[in-house]
C-alpha cells in the first residue's frame, strides 16, 4: 500500500491532499464469490443507500447468499421481499446458473490478468464492465482497477480537477492510464474525496 501511495501521489499529487480535508480513507471490501458479486449487481445504476438497504433485505433471506438457495427464491421473495428489479433479479440468476454450472469458476478468476477476468464476469448475462471492474476492486481487492464508467468517479474528477465539463468514460480511462499500477487506489480516494464534497455518509456492508 505505502508503494502504490508513493506512486500516485507521485503522478498526480491533487491526490496525497484527500484525505487530509475528508479524513482517513475507509478501506472498503466485500466477500469474494457468488455473495460479493451479487452485492454489486445490487448496487447497479442505484444510491449506495439505497443499495444497502435492499442489501440488507436480501441477505435475510434465507439462502439468498448461495447459488442454489437464490435460484430456489422466486420473484415474491426476490423482487417484493428483498426490493430487487425484476432484471436485477434475473441477472443474480445468471450469476447463480453461471456458479452452479461451472462457466463462472472464482479460483480461475484469480489468477486471470484484469483485462481477462473482466471478460470472464462479462460473459454472465447482466454483468457488465462496471459490474466487474467494481467486483474485482473491491472483492479481489485488484490494485490497477479504475471503473471509469462511474458517474460519481467522473463527478469527483471534474471537482478535484477543476474541468469544465465531466469526462467521459473512455476519456476517464485514458486519464487514469497516468495513475497506473496505482488506478484501484486513485479511484478508492476520488469517491472518497466525492462523498466528502456532498456530505454524502458511506453507506457500505463490510
Amino acid at each position: 500500500m505505502d508503494f502504490l501511495r508513493t506512486a500516485l501521489f507521485a503522478a498526480e499529487p491533487r491526490f496525497a491532499a484527500i484525505e487530509e480535508r475528508a479524513g482517513p480513507l475507509p478501506w472498503r471490501t466485500r466477500p469474494r464469490g457468488f455473495a460479493g458479486l451479487l452485492r454489486t449487481i445490487c448496487g447497479q445504476q442505484i444510491s449506495n443507500q439505497a443499495a444497502g438497504a435492499i442489501w440488507l433485505r436480501l441477505s435475510a433471506l434465507p439462502g439468498a447468499l448461495e447459488p442454489a438457495g437464490f435460484l430456489a427464491l422466486d420473484d415474491a421473495a426476490l423482487c417484493g421481499v428483498a426490493g430487487l428489479s425484476r432484471p436485477k433479479a434475473a441477472h443474480g440468476r445468471a450469476l447463480a446458473l453461471a456458479c452452479t454450472d461451472g462457466t463462472l469458476d472464482f479460483d480461475r478468476l484469480a489468477e486471470l490478468d484484469d483485462d481477462s477476468a473482466i471478460a470472464m464476469l462479462c460473459t454472465v448475462r447482466g454483468l457488465g464492465p462496471w459490474t466487474a471492474q467494481v467486483h474485482l476492486l473491491f472483492a479481489e481487492n485488484r490494485p490497477d482497477i479504475f471503473p471509469a464508467g462511474d458517474i460519481a468517479l467522473a463527478n469527483s474528477v471534474r471537482h478535484l480537477f477543476a474541468l469544465e465539463a465531466r469526462r467521459a468514460p473512455r476519456a476517464l480511462a485514458a486519464m487514469a492510464a497516468a495513475w497506473s499500477p496505482a488506478r484501484g487506489l486513485a479511484a478508492r480516494l476520488l469517491w472518497h474525496h466525492w462523498r466528502h464534497e456532498t456530505g454524502r455518509p458511506l453507506i457500505e456492508d463490510p
